[in-house]
């Protein structure tokens, strides 16, 4: 079910495209979902449908509407045509974003067999959730022992009701031919005036089905997302998990506290990773790499013994063993370095390769190029690969020295064991073995004086 506005979040956005750890609520569950070998998954959607189906994909993904939105038992009534006549129907919800395959393989378990399976947990504190009703169906449901015989949202629940700990968390499992004649019979009966979809557990008690439930193995999975704040209590959750699972396998957090990641992350023995770091996408880190605090990492592959230093920003590069990189350093897709390689403050690599040993260790750019091993390219220096029109490349060969505040204009070759001379500028190909320089001499004006202002 991913129909509703959500008001609470206070945005445009609607609710449950919000990201949590780098994917949209909906996705989250979406992904869940297809782990489940399901023939189909059914997404309602409702407000901002359009947005929503756009955004979110899935195998064997359909969509229904539901317009207007009149209660979650009317939201799943609009997925009645595309269910299966027999087998067994899974309800997700698209604002519950952390619920995991597992729990929702043995809810479907429970359902085996015809029964009505809920997923329920104790709560603390249950403000704000449906009441599993147990034991006497006269209405005191205060029985923890009894069998199920119903569910009461909050604002239509008695004084001893709302006191009951058991919860409903929205996710249920049931044989799909009774589900369809369960929704047919529903009314609007309430205070809400909409159709509630915990009224079929009345009706599967009539109708003598057997309501079963389940437990999640933890709270974070179904907790639900209605507000900013809740969206960022539940990042913190899934991120210190996370962080959990790496320490547990040997990878070394300076804080897990900050720790964010929103991918997938590999790391090899003797990792380490200081404060404040992001890794996105799918990211690979070998033996003994070091992360330096508040490094954003997005798609790359980082080889044994490479250091990461500070406030290093990279994404779809590569980065051989031994590798330094940072601080400040920026490499972007198509960034392959080699082993050894320096990369220092604020330098740039695009779409470029570096062979092994070769250094840009002060404020330079490298776009388009292929750099030979152990060069130097000097602090100030860049590779002017852009035309207005095309990206050209730039060849620089082996040992070739590239002095400070130059500027390669593509397409170029600069052969090795070149240098090229500081504050040049050059356009041609410079020979292997030489020195180039390409600037204007220097001169001095005798007799010039200062221009002073006017009084």
């Amino acid at each position: 079910m991913a129909a509703g506005k959500g008001t609470r979040m206070k945005s445009a956005l609607p609710k449950v495209l919000h990201r949590l750890a780098g994917r949209s609520l909906l996705q989250h569950v979406l992904d869940t979902a297809a782990q489940l070998g399901a023939d189909r998954t059914i997404a309602i959607t409702g407000h901002g449908a359009e947005r929503v189906e756009a955004s979110v994909a899935a195998p064997s993904l359909v969509f229904v509407r539901q317009e207007p939105q009149l209660g979650t038992g009317h939201a799943v009534l609009q997925a009645v045509p595309q269910l299966h006549a027999e087998g067994t129907t899974l309800i997700l919800n698209g604002d519950v974003p952390l619920i995991e395959a597992a729990t929702a393989q043995a809810l479907l378990a429970a359902a085996g067999g015809g029964n009505l399976a809920l997923l329920t947990i104790d709560l603390a504190d249950p403000t704000g959730y449906g009441r599993v009703l147990r034991g006497d169906p006269a209405g005191r449901g205060a029985d923890v022992g009894g069998r199920v015989h119903g569910i009461v949202e909050e604002k239509d629940a008695t004084p001893a009701q709302r006191a009951i700990r058991e919860i409903y968390t929205g996710i249920m499992a049931a044989p799909t031919s009774h589900l369809k004649r369960w929704l047919a019979r529903l009314t609007n009966d309430n205070a809400q005036r909409e159709y509630y979809l915990t009224d079929i557990v009345a009706l599967a008690v009539a109708d003598r089905v057997p309501v079963v439930t389940a437990n999640p193995r933890h709270e974070a999975e179904v907790l639900g997302v209605n507000s900013p704040l809740q969206l960022a209590e539940l990042e913190r959750r899934f991120q210190r998990a996370q962080a959990d699972a790496l320490m547990e396998a040997g990878v070394r957090l300076a804080d897990p506290a900050r720790f964010d990641l929103r991918g997938e992350l590999q790391c090899g023995s003797d990792v380490e990773i200081d404060v404040g770091c992001v890794f996105e996408g799918r990211v690979a880190l070998g033996d003994g790499v070091r992360i330096g605090a508040h490094c954003v990492i997005r798609d790359a592959t980082i080889a044994t013994g490479a250091v990461i230093h500070p406030f290093t920003l990279m994404e779809g590069a590569t980065i051989g063993a031994g590798a330094l990189v940072g601080p400040y350093a920026r490499l972007r897709p198509g960034a392959t370095l080699g082993e050894d390689v320096h990369i220092g403050n604020f330098v740039e690599v695009k779409n470029s390769t570096l062979a092994r040993g070769a250094k840009a260790n002060h404020l330079a750019y490298l776009g388009d190029a292929s750099v030979g091993e152990r060069v130097n390219f000097g602090a100030g220096s860049i590779i002017a690969n852009y035309d207005g029109a095309n990206k050209l490349r730039t060849e620089i060969g082996a040992d070739a020295h590239i002095g400070s505040n130059c500027v390669l204009v593509a397409p170029v070759t600069i052969g090795a064991g070149a240098t090229i001379g500081g504050g040049s500028t050059i356009a041609e190909d410079a020979p292997p073995g030489k020195l180039t320089v390409a600037r204007s001499r220097q001169v001095t004006i005798e007799n010039w004086r200062r221009p002073l202002k006017a009084r």
